[in-house]
C-alpha cells in the first residue's frame, strides 16, 4: 500500500515497484483517514507511509491501526528518522527518492518479512516523538476517527484499559491505559489529581472541601472531581509555578 498526499509520489513509488513481479501495490491512499481503513481491511504486507499529512500524519495512522506490516517512511523531512525508527519502521526514504536507495530499502523489506516483526502493540507504545508532549489525541470509534487537540480536552478518566476523553460535552474511549497516556502529556497543563482522572488545570474552577482528607475539584461546567492527597500535592505544585 502507498499512503502519500503528492500524486507524483505515488505516481514514482508505483513505478519504482512495477519492476519487481513479486510486488503487487493493492491501495493507494491520499490521505491519513483512508490508510487507517485500508490498512484494517486490506492487511497488506508493505505499506511506503508518508510522515506529513493534512488531518492525520503517518505516525498518527500507526497508532490507530492493528498490523504486522513492515512499514517504510517516505517523506521530505529528515527530522522524523530517529521516531521512525523508534516505532520499527524497516527504512526512512528522503524524496526525491532514488531508484538506489529504494531497491536497497525493498530488499529490506524482505529481509524482514521473512523473519519476526514486531508487535502492533510495540508500534503504537512508540508514535510518539521522545521528549514531546501530545498536541492532540487520535481516537478510532468503529470506522470514525476522531481528533481531539488537547487545549480542548477537560479531563482524562481511566476505565481498564481505556481512557475516557471528556472534551467540550463529548466523552471519547480510547483504548490505552491511563498511565501510559500521562506519560506523554504536558505537564504543566495535565495533572494526575486521582489515581483515576487526569484533570486539564485550565479547566479547574475552584478546590472544595471533601471528607476529612480529600478535595474536589470543581470544574468550570460544575463538573466534580476527586482529589487525593497525592494529587493535591501535585496540583498544588503547578498551580504555584
Amino acid at each position: 500500500m502507498i499512503v502519500d498526499d503528492e500524486e507524483l509520489a505515488r505516481a514514482l513509488l508505483k513505478e519504482l515497484l512495477s519492476r519487481h513481479d513479486d510486488v503487487e501495490v493493492v491501495a493507494e491512499c491520499s490521505n491519513g483517514f483512508d490508510a487507517v481503513k485500508g490498512i484494517s481491511e486490506i492487511k497488506p504486507d508493505i505499506v511506503f507511509l508518508d510522515v506529513q499529512m493534512p488531518k492525520l500524519g503517518g505516525f498518527e495512522v500507526l497508532e490507530l491501526i492493528d498490523t504486522d506490516a513492515a512499514i517504510v517512511f517516505v517523506t521530505a523531512y529528515d527530522g522524523y528518522a530517529m521516531r521512525a525508527f523508534d516505532v520499527h519502521a524497516v527504512d526512512y526514504l528522503l524524496k526525491p527518492v532514488s531508484p538506489e536507495r529504494f531497491e536497497a530499502a525493498l530488499e529490506r523489506v524482505k529481509q524482514r518479512l521473512n523473519h519476526d516483526r514486531p508487535a502492533a502493540s510495540i508500534l503504537r507504545a512508540a508514535a510518539r516523538e521522545p521528549g514531546s508532549s501530545l498536541e492532540r489525541l487520535v481516537i478510532k470509534d468503529g470506522a470514525r476517527i476522531h481528533v481531539v487537540p488537547m487545549n480542548k480536552v477537560d479531563y482524562l478518566e481511566a476505565q481498564d484499559d481505556y481512557v475516557a476523553v471528556h472534551s467540550e460535552g463529548k466523552t471519547y474511549l480510547k483504548q490505552q491505559t491511563l498511565s501510559s497516556l500521562e506519560t506523554a502529556l504536558d505537564q504543566s497543563a495535565f495533572v494526575r489529581i486521582h489515581r483515576s482522572y487526569v484533570l486539564n488545570v485550565e479547566r479547574l474552577s475552584r478546590l472544595e472541601p471533601y471528607g476529612r482528607d480529600s478535595k474536589l475539584a470543581v470544574l468550570r461546567d460544575g463538573t466534580q472531581l476527586p482529589v487525593s492527597q497525592a494529587g493535591l500535592a501535585r496540583l498544588s505544585k503547578v498551580l504555584s509555578a
